[in-house]
């Protein structure tokens, strides 16, 4: 397994990157249960936002950070069913040269993340893998 840095901006081969303004389909959760992502099994709790992204893998997000990080793509309110886009924030990634393990930062389950995936760092402590044909689709790295 991979040796996970605690700091992705400290690591030589980490990239700087940006999610592209691509759509996501979302739906809030009416009672707890578990989405069956591309890296593994995520818990949720009723209310959190589930994602559909553009190869229709899904994944939960926290109601009050997804709320924070994505905004309504076209006239639909804050906190109700439709598309969104995640908002422009530059984080550090990571290809994976090695399977990695990684817990989710407000979530218990760990992802795993093959070789040529991408360990994404959105924060202090907040981690996420996203898989490499997803990551080519959905993310810009900065030059």
């Amino acid at each position: 397994m991979q040796n996970i840095p605690v700091d992705l901006s400290q690591h030589p081969e980490s990239k700087r990157v940006i999610k592209k303004p691509v759509p996501v389909k979302v739906v809030f959760a009416e009672c707890e249960g578990v989405v069956r992502t591309l890296e593994g099994n995520v818990s949720y709790k009723a209310g959190d936002a589930i994602l559909t992204g553009v190869k229709g893998e899904s994944w939960p997000i926290q109601r009050s950070k997804f709320l924070e990080s994505y905004t309504p793509d076209g006239e639909i309110q804050p906190g109700v069913p439709g598309n969104y886009l995640k908002k422009p924030l530059a984080v550090w990634a990571l290809q994976l040269e090695e399977p990695c393990s990684v817990k989710v930062g407000w979530n218990a389950d760990p992802l795993q993340g093959g070789v040529g995936d991408w360990l994404v760092q959105y924060g202090k402590s907040d981690f996420g893998i996203v898989n490499a044909d997803v990551f080519t689709v959905t993310y810009e790295i900065l030059r």
